[in-house]
């Protein structure tokens, strides 16, 4: 295990420690959100989406595509890695697959790779 995928997992687990449960993609973006001590109308306006639209993915009411996930990330200078895995974990758990998912990079790409 690479120390950055040693340290990605250490920070997700002490992020679920402070919001009370299972990591989401919503609960990432109001930890990151609340951290950088940014309203919710100015993080939204600074992804690209309304309010209403932030408000619904960080209480999990709504999942993004991976393509969105990998855009916040992007924007926000973060692991696509974290943000992809956990957007496509919010779908599969609001099916009820019991899987879970883990996310590499294509052998030959790095984190600056393209995701479309």
């Amino acid at each position: 295990m690479s120390i950055e995928n040693k340290t990605n997992k250490q920070t997700m687990k002490q992020i679920e420690k402070i919001t009370g449960g299972k990591l989401t993609l919503g609960k990432l973006l109001l930890s990151i959100r609340e951290c950088d001590e940014m309203a919710q109308v100015d993080f939204a306006e600074k992804l690209g989406c309304s309010k209403q639209h932030l408000c619904d993915i960080e209480h999990d009411r709504k999942s993004i595509s991976p393509k969105l996930a990998a855009n916040y990330a992007k924007i926000l200078g973060y692991s696509q890695e974290q943000f992809v895995r956990l957007a496509l974990q919010n779908i599969i758990d609001r099916d009820g697959i019991k899987l879970v998912v883990e996310i590499r990079p294509r052998p030959g790409c790095h984190q600056a790779c393209s995701y479309a």
